[in-house]
């Protein structure tokens, strides 16, 4: 596997990759690599001739009072477990290559932005939008490769791609999750033993509403009832738990199809995202 951190080196990289026709994949990361992340990679290579892999933490997407000091990064980890997975190409370039001085522009995906996540996290999607833009001119891949886990971020990006014109097809790979439910997360490592395990009322509160929704029930009082559930299973406060159309996540007081059910909640200083199809 190689691995670069030149623009020039990786253009010439990915060339070389395309020869006699070849197709690449690229799977964007900030690390601290997880299986959830590896399904991605053994996707991309299901569905490419090469996988390439970015790791790049991102700090345009962090606001001031988050963990971008924090985060979690392993480079020499997360690159044993990618050449595991027979991956082609790692870029992992630093900050001063990814936003050299000067650097003034960033991408807004207005409405599909403001609320949810967006709403939580001012300017968090914008900093998304762009990094994930310049990774799209950087590497040109065919196809990228993102989790369902962030379903919000899937449709800013698919939505980008369209408005933009990127001729790469953006595929939304299924949630990975613990077999006790819990979505796989980097952020699952902040938890303590105990915190780890009350954790699992986030999953199955929204498991439990998503049945209720498709089944009938009111949206108003499941969306109440899943709420009070997380809260009562251990964690501090719910962000939001809503019932969205899955591609415009335009906020559904009834269920239409394609609908998605959108939560997050905090426990401590970790905050969890999750989400599941209704119906």
């Amino acid at each position: 596997m190689q691995i670069i951190r030149d623009i020039a080196m990786l253009h010439r990289a990915v060339t070389a990759l395309k020869l006699g026709g070849k197709s690449v994949a690229l799977v964007p990361t900030m690390g601290s690599l997880h299986d959830g992340h590896l399904s991605l990679v053994r996707l991309a290579k299901r569905v490419a001739d090469h996988a390439v892999v970015s790791i790049f933490v991102n700090p345009t997407q962090f606001g001031p009072n988050e963990d971008y000091a924090a985060y979690p990064r392993d480079e020499a980890r997360d690159a044993a477990l990618l050449v595991e997975e027979g991956t082609s190409l790692l870029w992992a370039p630093d900050v001063a290559t990814m936003y050299p001085g000067g650097h003034s522009t960033h991408i807004e995906v207005a409405e599909l932005g403001a609320d949810y996540c967006g709403a939580a996290r001012p300017g968090h999607f914008d900093g998304v939008a762009t990094v994930v833009a310049k990774l799209f001119n950087q590497v040109r891949p065919d196809i990228a490769i993102f989790g369902e886990k962030d379903w919000q971020q899937l449709a800013i990006i698919r939505r980008m791609a369209r408005d933009l014109d990127f001729a790469i097809d953006i595929l939304g790979a299924p949630i990975a999750r613990d077999s006790d439910g819990l979505a796989l997360s980097s952020r699952n490592a902040y938890l303590s033993a105990e915190q780890r395990a009350a954790a699992t009322a986030f999953p199955a509160a929204l498991t439990a509403a998503a049945k209720a929704i498709a089944g009938g029930a009111d949206v108003g009082e499941t969306l109440a009832k899943a709420g009070r559930a997380i809260i009562e299973g251990g964690f501090d406060s719910v962000d939001y738990v809503a019932l969205a159309d899955a591609e415009s996540l335009e906020r559904l007081t009834s269920l239409r199809a394609p609908a998605r059910l959108l939560a997050a909640a905090r426990m401590g200083k970790t905050r969890l995202i999750d989400n599941l199809p209704v119906g």
